[in-house]
Order: C-alpha cells, then structure tokens, then sequence
C-alpha cells in the first residue's frame, strides 16, 4: 500500500505550479526569522512575565529559548529533510498519515495566529493610549473601540492583497529591533545615572505564594509567546538559495540573537522600575515605563508607544495573513467548507476566510479587554498570549515525535540531523509545558479559549465530512498537503477557483 507521503499530487495543486524564486541567501533569511520571532511577545508580556515570578522575569525568558531551541533542532531536521512548505502539517502527515492528526494540527497553527495577532491588537490600543496621552481606563469602551478597530484595518489591508516581501521584512524587523535596542540602551544610560536597582533583578517574588518552580513554569509558558515564530520560517524553505546549507546556522544564530535580546530587555525592565509599577494596571505599558525611567529628561518615552504600535501592528497583519490564508487552504483541500474557500472576483484575496478569522479575533478581543476591567480578570490580557503559546507548544511535541517517526524515510539528499535525546528532550518538555502544571489558577482560562477555538474546527470539519459523505458521495482527506499554504503571504495570490 502506498504511504501518503508518497502519493502523486493531483492534478492542479502545487505539484503543477511553477516553483517559488529563490531570492533568499543566508543574510536575508537570518533577518527574516529575527524579524519573525520580535514584535508582540515581550513588547506586551513583559510585565505580566514580572508579575508572576517578580525580579526574576529574566529566566523564564531564558528557559523559553532553552525550550525553543529544543523544537527548532527538530524543524531543522526536517526542513532540510522536506524543503518544502507546509511546515507542521506537512510533517505531521507524512509521519501519521492521519487525516484527522494532521487538520488539528493545521487548525492549532492557524488558531494560533489568531490568538497572536488578537494579543498585538490589544497591545496596539495601549499603546495608543500612552503615546498620545488618552488616559482610557482599562476594560473601558475606548480600548476596546481602539482595539476592534485596528483589527479591522488589519482585515481591510488583508482584503485589499498583501503580499509579503523580503526587502519589507528586513525594514519592518529593523523598526522592532531598535525599540528593543533602545530599552536596552537606556538601561545602560540609567545605570551610569544611578538610576538603575540590579539587586531586583535576583529577587523572586510571587504574587500568591507559589514555589519557584511552579511560578517560573508558569511565566515560561508565557514567556513562550515572546520566542515563537522561528516555525514560521519553514514555511520560506522554498524560496531559499541552500535550505539544506543556510537554515542550521541560520535558525540557531536568529534564535540565540532574539533570546539574547529578551533576557537583557527583561534585566533592564526591572532594574529600572519597580515590580510593582510594571505589572500595575494604572500605569503606562511595562516597556514605555522602562524608558522613561531611564531617559526622563529625553523625549524616548514620547517615541517609544509608536515604536511598539509599529512592531505590534507588523505583528497583527502577519498573523491574520497567514491565519487566513490557512483556512482557505483547508477549505480548498476539502477538509472546512468550500465555502471558506472563495475568493474574490477582483482582489484575487480569500475573503470569506478573511471575515471569519477577524470574527474570531473580534470574540477574543471582546472577552479581554473586557475581562481586564475586573481585579480577578486583570492578568486576563496575558491569556491571549498564553493561547498561543499553548497551541503551538501542542503542535511542537508532535513535530517532536514527528521527526523521530520519519527517521524511518530516508531520502537521497544530504540532510541536518538532530541528535535523538534532543527530540526527545523537546518533545517531553513541549508535552510538560501543556499541562495544567504549569499554568497559575487565572492562566487555566488558556484551555477554555483553545478548547473553545479547536471545537469550531472539529465542528466543521464533521459537517464537512458529513456534507461529502451524503451529498456528494466522496471520502475526505488532504488531497495535497505540499500545497496547504500554497498562498501564504510572501507566495502568490490565491487561485481563483474554477
């Protein structure tokens, strides 16, 4: 019997498209994972990682990348192993061949981009707030205003076609990269100044009285959301010069940059403002306040909140791209309803999946902001960030086993290989970071938000399968998965169906 990752690709799907240009050396893929991984994460979380586990916010940071590096040893393994696109869902079929495995894969990838690109619209509305003074309280109409409404431009410009390009990416990853410079450099200002305290930086403190293991597990699993992203660059296999040459060095170097960074931005952050201020809802966000402290009598502080929006936005828009463009690939493997799959006449843009992933988001977003307002609810703008990082933690464990599976398939290319303990290492702590262990009581939420966002899939993917079985008389099943993210952004448009 043939495996399905043998299987010849139907006529019309990617296997009959022209192949993607390979513009992508080793600098500008280095530039485009750094630029993946920066942005939303520690730009919105780093107070809320402060609040759990107090002066130490530096070393969930670090155990994240630790966790991290882990899992992209495993994607390294099989990128130059399959350069193709697809990522997770690629590999998870050719190791399973399970139809069911892989569309739950699928699905957590996009939810996850839904879930992300929801925490940079909240973080964009405070940002707002700070940068031109508004002074909204938190929970309030104002925010949540500014927040749905940024996501609707993010919905517009994606209906209009966006398609990502290399060169935008390297200008948009240098604005995120400076923010996060320039707290680190006022840091180093306010310590020549006197006005930074490094003796926070090894004090524990846990708001409830948690044990350091279970508050530093905690806040890993939300310092988590800062690191992902390097999966994403998976999904540019095909458009690199030497995948099998660039992506090792590459990954691991845009890891360590990106990890290096986090660690020396959460030092700074509370060596400069007390605990206590950053995790303070009144007050500016955690990031804004670290630059004014350290730079009072310069205009920083000023620049700084549209600096964040900036990175936040960039964020925003890549997220919904690819979560939209990944429903519509379900949708035209037959896996979701067609219907998810039309595009329109004149945009050449998916925009029945465009609705229903800013629908999703406008849900989230709602549930936030307004859970915000209330003292049980005022972590609840970390729960966003903690979805995300607990839907693809999920995915990373199965890429984990995955690449142990496929070590059965060899192909004839040289290829990285991975050392086993080190898939095994990340698979075990990918599945320890999911479990209800290490969450605190307010961040078990995640599970309802996933559980929430994954019945929607299953849900329709069951009236899918009963639609085909009944009514049209056929089996469902990935017709191409090589060809699932065919038209995410940085591809072509989406093919207009016939």
């Amino acid at each position: 019997m043939e495996r399905p990752s043998d299987q010849e690709a139907p006529a019309g799907t990617a296997a009959a498209q022209p192949e993607l240009k390979r513009v992508m050396g080793r600098k500008l893929l280095l530039l485009f994972i750094i630029g993946d991984i920066l942005g939303t994460g520690v730009y919105a979380l780093t107070g809320e990682v402060a609040g759990e586990v107090g002066g130490a916010a530096w070393a969930p940071f670090l155990i994240a990348f630790a966790v991290a590096t882990l899992t992209a040893f495993s994607y390294l393994e099989l990128v130059t192993k399959y350069p193709q696109a697809a990522g997770a869902a690629l590999y998870t079929h050719k190791a399973f061949g399970i139809h069911l495995l892989t569309f739950v894969v699928a699905f957590m990838v996009m939810s996850s981009g839904i879930t992300s690109a929801s925490t940079a619209s909240n973080a964009f509305a405070g940002f707002l707030n700070d940068g031109f003074g508004l002074e909204l309280s938190d929970g309030g109409g104002g925010l949540l205003a500014i927040a749905l409404g940024f996501m609707t431009l993010v919905a517009l410009v994606n209906f209009r076609g966006v398609s990502e390009s290399v060169k935008a990416n390297v200008v948009l990853t240098m604005v995120e990269l400076s923010g996060l410079l320039l707290v680190i450099f006022v840091g180093l200002w306010g310590m020549t100044q006197g006005r930074a305290d490094f003796s926070r930086v090894v004090v524990f403190e846990s708001a409830d009285d948690r044990g350091i293991f279970v508050a530093v597990t905690a806040a890993t699993t939300l310092a988590f959301f800062a690191m992902v992203g390097f999966e994403d660059s998976v999904n540019m296999a095909e458009e690199c010069q030497d995948p099998v040459r660039d992506f090792p060095r590459m990954m691991i170097t845009g890891l360590s940059i990106t990890g290096l960074i986090y660690v020396l931005v959460a030092i700074t952050a509370v060596a400069l403002v007390p605990v206590g201020d950053l995790t303070d809802p009144d007050n500016a966000s955690a990031l804004t306040q670290v630059v004014a402290a350290g730079a009072p009598n310069l205009p920083f502080d000023v620049i700084f909140p549209f600096i964040g929006m900036f990175a936040v936005a960039n964020s925003a828009l890549i997220n919904m791209l690819m979560a939209s463009r990944l429903l519509y690939g379900l949708a035209n493997q037959g896996t979701l309803p067609r219907v998810f799959g039309r595009v329109h006449a004149r945009r050449q843009t998916p925009w029945v999946a465009i609705v229903v992933t800013t629908l999703l988001s406008y849900g989230l977003i709602v549930y936030v902001v307004r859970a915000s307002a209330t003292q049980e609810g005022a972590n609840a703008v970390s729960l966003l960030g903690g979805t995300t990082s607990l839907l693809l933690l999920c995915v990373f464990a199965v890429v984990n086993v995955a690449v142990l599976v496929l070590r059965r398939d060899p192909v004839d290319h040289a290829h990285f290989r991975t050392w086993t303990p080190v898939a095994v290492l990340g698979a075990l702590t990918c599945a320890f970071l999911v479990g209800p262990w290490a969450r605190s009581t307010e961040q078990q939420q995640q599970y309802v938000i996933a559980a929430g966002l994954l019945a929607v899939g299953l849900l329709l993917s069951f009236a899918t399968w009963l639609y085909n079985r009944r009514v049209l008389r056929r089996t469902t099943g990935f017709e191409d998965v090589t060809s699932l993210d065919a038209d995410r952004p940085g591809a072509t448009e989406p093919r207009k169906r016939r």
